[in-house]
């Protein structure tokens, strides 16, 4: 596959920095933040693992941080708990989700049912710049990773199953998929062994190859020995929660 080359802009939107330090930003002005700016700062501090799961999202702590009240707190809340990434427990609040060995299990084996259908319709409909697309994506993973940057690394590999999804233009598809990828992350977050990576860096770009090719066949088989490969890497044991400071990591900068 030919290499796509990337420019400074598209590398920074993707979150890959060349330094592991991270930026700090005062929270955004009452008067100008808005629901979805507070659902995708959450939702990217998640996605980012500076929320990990098991940390516990007090709404008045929250309320605080952002500048609003409860009510808008609790809507962006109800929202990632519908989601799936926030749990609700009756009596003690919400907590980023914490999914346990049966249900990353679970959640491997739907995506197995779903994501060989995915690319083989990518297959069939795929135009070039879809492809071209899906190139400049694995582009970006490749860049994160020589960057050493673990958290847009699996931000990204995440995106580019979601981005399959998109390409078939069925909304609703894509939205399933996405709760999946979310709930991966949080599973790739708490098992993820440190001696093995949790996605090879040559797997999408096989994957985008035999889209390419027209290789239906072929694209569905390695879509299932990839999430296979990838849930055999994990290591299923839980560990201990660590205190997290919530102002700090909805401060850092997201992708």
């Amino acid at each position: 596959m030919k290499a796509v080359r990337l420019n400074k802009s598209q590398i920074a939107r993707a979150g890959v920095r060349r330094s592991s330090k991270r930026r700090q930003f005062p929270a955004a002005p009452p008067a100008t933040i808005s629901d979805q700016d507070i659902y995708d700062r959450i939702w990217n501090a998640i996605g980012e693992h500076r929320l990990p799961p098991g940390t516990k999202l007090g709404e008045d702590k929250l309320g605080k941080i952002f500048g609003v009240s409860r009510t808008r707190i609790r809507q962006t809340i109800s929202r990632l708990a519908h989601e799936r990434i926030i749990t609700l427990m009756p009596n003690r609040g919400a907590f980023v989700a914490k999914p346990s060995v049966a249900e990353a299990h679970e959640v491997f084996e739907a995506r197995r049912f779903i994501e060989p259908s995915v690319i083989e319709r990518v297959v069939e409909t795929a135009n070039a710049r879809d492809i071209a697309r899906l190139k400049e994506h694995v582009a970006l993973e490749s860049a994160a990773r020589r960057a050493n940057e673990r958290g847009a690394i699996i931000k990204l590999s995440g995106d580019f199953h979601v981005l399959l999804a998109e390409l078939t233009g069925n909304m609703m598809l894509s939205g399933i998929l996405r709760e999946f990828i979310s709930l991966t992350r949080l599973i790739i977050f708490l098992y993820d062994s440190a001696a093995l990576p949790a996605c090879l860096s040559y797997e999408h770009t096989d994957l985008v190859d035999a889209i390419e090719r027209r290789d239906a066949a072929h694209a569905k088989k390695f879509m299932i020995q990839h999430l296979e490969r990838v849930e055999g890497s994990l290591n299923l044991n839980i560990p201990a929660t660590e205190v997290i400071d919530l102002e700090a990591a909805l401060a850092s900068s997201g992708p």
